[in-house]
């Protein structure tokens, strides 16, 4: 009992220190914006620290960027609970993590896009599991009309699903357009006579799967489909702009008069963009943050299949935000063989789904931890994993 309380205040304290120094999170998207346009490589161990600390275990994860300011914050604060742990994990999207931990080149993966079956068959033990649940936060970056009033800020856009599915559908195009200005009366002097620029990822990504997932469950205009990569509209279009990760995507908006695009909930915190609230299925407006997270799952509630993957998006509850994920560590389920850096591995993703100080570093950056149930069934499956035979966590 005390060594968990000593614990949980050293990650407390940690989480301040890094909520407020050091997360990939809170850095600038200008600064990020070269490093999203590079290609996404898997990080062999060569890229690791060259010199760790004698005795310490280095354990090299890839893929989703979803989840990367989280991921930081732990791997950050962990050192702290067990110092003998190195964790590196870098955010290079979904499909390449995907493609690491089939070709056995990292020890896990994150990703927010389910495997196909011909990838469970291609890594023949991969199995996924839930980590928490995130919002796909819809940003964007408006040139005003006209100047506000002394004294009056303007205030947070709101759009429909069947709006937001027209505007990456092409269908609308003008800032002012009749739908938006209906959605906003009191900003609609404000609102400019200007074309919107729509940005979405260029990278095979599983914050697109889950965007694009919904906007199929809004609307059966939307026929591009729900898949990590998509043919956008809006590219056919010509106002259509890519960028590379959650980062690129942030950048391109940020630096982008009269855009719009999409990237997880604390890339739009950490850097002060301006995101809608959305009307949800109930018809009630919601803001995008861990309650509203929280609310959706529990609308689907019991919806796992076999594989431990489920679909959240566009939930019936009054309070939930529509546009909503579970993110996911992959790892070999039976075919690990160094067993202590399996130890390791085990026991930090062990400790990020019950550690009370972990939670809370979560739910600063506007992700939701797993309800009970869910977070049981997921510690259930790690205990099956083996290394030589034997189980992992003891």
């Amino acid at each position: 009992m005390r060594k968990s309380l000593v614990v949980s205040l050293i990650v407390l304290l940690v989480a301040g220190l890094a909520l407020s120094a050091c997360a990939p999170a809170a850095t600038p998207v200008a600064e990020v914006a070269e490093e999203a346009a590079a290609p996404a490589e898997v990080v062999e161990e060569e890229a690791a620290p060259e010199a760790l600390p004698e005795g310490s275990v280095l354990i090299n994860g890839a893929g989703a960027t979803f989840p990367l300011p989280v991921y930081s914050e732990w791997t950050f604060a962990y050192q702290y609970v067990d110092p003998a742990v190195v964790i590196n994990y870098q955010g290079i999207g979904s499909g390449g993590g995907k493609k690491g931990i089939i070709d056995n080149t990292i020890d896990f993966a994150g990703s927010d896009s389910n495997l196909k079956d011909e990838e469970y068959e291609s890594g023949k033990d991969l199995q996924m599991y839930p980590m928490l649940a995130g919002a796909v936060a819809v940003i964007y970056n408006v040139s005003w009309a006209k100047e506000f009033p002394e004294g009056v800020k303007d205030t947070t856009l709101v759009l429909d699903r069947q709006t937001l599915v027209d505007i990456y559908n092409a269908k609308i195009t003008k800032w002012n357009d009749a739908a938006i200005v209906a959605l906003n009366p009191d900003m609609a002097e404000y609102l400019p006579d200007a074309p919107i620029t729509v940005v979405h990822r260029s990278d095979g990504s599983g914050t697109t799967e889950i965007f694009t997932k919904a906007l199929t469950a809004f609307s059966p205009d939307w026929t591009a489909g729900g898949a990590s990569s998509v043919e956008w509209p809006v590219d056919l279009a010509g106002n259509g702009i890519g960028g590379k990760g959650n980062q690129g995507v942030a950048a391109a908006v940020l630096n982008t008069p009269n855009s719009i695009g999409y990237v997880e909930l604390s890339y739009a915190l950490s850097n002060g963009m301006k995101f809608f609230d959305l009307i949800n299925k109930a018809g009630n407006k919601v803001t995008a943050n861990a309650e509203s997270v929280a609310s959706a799952m529990s609308d689907f509630a019991g919806a796992f299949s076999d594989k431990l993957t489920a679909t959240i998006v566009d939930g019936e509850g009054a309070n939930s935000y529509p546009i909503v994920g579970y993110t996911y560590i992959i790892l070999h389920t039976t075919s690990m063989t160094d067993c202590v850096k399996a130890e390791k591995l085990l026991g930090f993703l062990q400790w990020a789904l019950t550690d009370d100080g972990a939670g809370e570093l979560a739910g600063k950056l506007g992700y939701s931890v797993l309800p009970e149930t869910v977070r049981d069934q997921v510690l259930a499956k790690y205990a099956e994993v083996t290394c030589d035979g034997a189980p992992v966590m003891k």
